[in-house]
């Protein structure tokens, strides 16, 4: 028998003498091969398996305008391209005043390559910030993807990596019932009429404290800064300090809520901003066995700037209730120290405000990362971000846990998007469609009835 050291020397002989020559011939060897494939098939021929009737060489395709219009409440993002293909972007219904933020990236766009969509955005994410001002770029980038599959002929989902799960599973937020008053019972009836909806929603949310109009009950908190002498103000500006009143308030309608919703469908609540480190404590704390999804934006949300992952930090920590925040925050960069703290148990990124659904599937894949779970807001995205939500949702990690269902506002947007299916959701879940780009078009000419006379261009 030969001793594994004589096959060694045997090697070293019958190979190359010295690692020059392995070189040498190896690159001859590639070399060869690469004739030898040039020889089968020169310029001029097609591949095996490539359609013939085709041109090897494939046509740029440039963008020709951005248009934006206010539909609704929606600024709508359109950007049309010299191959005859537009896609179709959405900021939420609570933004109309961001047209001229839109319309501002215009001169950066015009001659790129739509499906370039990274290229594009690396440009001009620099120039957006935090809800609201990331929107603009949001609702571009989603309107790139729109154009990038239609270009492919691939579903949107397909160019994110291709889909993990058939049904996207969403929780509700949009669907409003109606509370007839506000005491425990009010809560309790709210959530019966809730745990029948036709969608069979398997995790709802509501608001509370400084979220759900607490701040107006009497004695609920010890804030007593002077009212804004304009009628304007920003969404949720209270913020102050919980009466022991204040807190058991808040506890005896979540329980009341639980208690009909059972353990069969989960339950978030939409707490702030506005709470002090110390009464998002306590709240969490009692609430540990309510069992809750999360408990989203206690300390920063709406329209906070800045995130504050040292105090989130030490709010978490403080207890097994899931704290939740991040539907403000753009780009994957300020959602770095929350993540790496792991200052939260989930976040909730909303895909028209963080940069568009690649950013948004790269914080999750981060998150993933940590141990932290997702459930990406959306109440107010509208219906081609719904489209946005389901195609980028078919293709997140498997920390995802829903996102927030958002309703046609007004409602006759129902009648002028086409490629929703009927029922959209089922059972809390909304299958994923296969057509090219984000799946839903505009009826143009049931649409055109609501374009205001600045925007009656916006379809041609």
């Amino acid at each position: 028998m030969k001793k594994p050291m004589d096959l060694i020397k045997k090697r070293k002989i019958n190979g190359p003498s010295n690692r020059r020559d392995f070189i040498k011939k190896a690159s001859l060897g590639g070399l060869g091969m690469g004739l030898l494939a040039s020889n089968a098939y020169p310029e001029s021929s097609v591949l095996p398996g490539r359609d013939q009737t085709k041109s090897n060489s494939k046509k740029l395709i440039k963008i020709t305008d951005l248009k934006c219009a206010i539909i609704g409440n929606s600024a709508v993002v359109r950007i049309t391209t010299d191959a005859g293909i537009s896609g179709y972007g959405q900021a939420e219904t609570s933004k109309p005043y961001l047209k001229p933020h839109v319309l501002f990236y215009k001169d950066y766009l015009l001659g790129e390559d739509p499906t370039n969509v990274e290229r594009i955005i690396l440009k001009i994410r620099r120039m957006g910030s935090f809800k609201p001002w990331g929107s603009a770029v949001s609702a571009i980038e989603i309107a790139l993807w729109d154009i990038a599959g239609k270009a492919s002929d691939l579903p949107v989902y397909k160019l994110l990596g291709g889909k993990i799960r058939d049904h996207v599973r969403c929780y509700n937020g949009g669907v409003r019932v109606e509370r007839t008053g506000n005491e425990p019972k009010d809560y309790a009836d709210w959530a019966a009429k809730i745990k029948v909806l036709e969608q069979g929603f398997s995790v709802v949310k509501t608001a509370i404290a400084f979220h759900g109009g607490m701040a107006s009950v009497p004695n609920f908190y010890l804030g007593n800064t002077n009212p804004s002498v304009s009628p304007k103000n920003v969404g949720h500006p209270f913020r102050g300090t919980l009466t022991e009143y204040g807190l058991k308030y808040m506890i005896e309608r979540v329980e009341a809520i639980k208690e009909v919703l059972g353990d069969k469908i989960g339950l978030a609540l939409d707490c702030g901003p506005g709470f002090m480190l110390s009464d998002a404590i306590r709240l969490a704390n009692a609430l540990e066995p309510m069992n809750l999804m999360w408990l989203e934006d206690l300390l920063t949300g709406d329209y906070t700037p800045y995130v504050m992952a040292d105090d989130y930090r030490e709010l978490t920590r403080s207890t097994t209730t899931p704290i939740h925040t991040g539907e403000q925050i753009y780009l994957r960069e300020n959602f770095r120290e929350l993540i790496d703290q792991h200052a939260v148990r989930v976040i909730g990124p909303d895909p028209e405000d963080i940069g568009g659904i690649a950013e948004l599937k790269w914080v999750a894949e981060y998150a993933d990362l940590h141990g932290i779970q997702i459930a990406p807001h959306g109440v107010f995205d509208g219906l081609i971000g719904l489209a946005a939500h389901v195609q980028v949702g078919a293709a997140m990690p498997e920390n995802y846990i829903a996102f927030e269902y958002p309703v046609a506002n007004p409602a006759w947007w129902y009648n002028i998007i086409e490629g929703l299916p009927d029922p959209i959701v089922k059972d809390g879940l909304i299958e994923v469609w296969d057509r090219p780009g984000l799946g839903v078009e505009f009826n143009v000419k049931a649409a055109r009835q609501y374009l205001s006379e600045e925007d009656k261009n916006f379809f041609d």
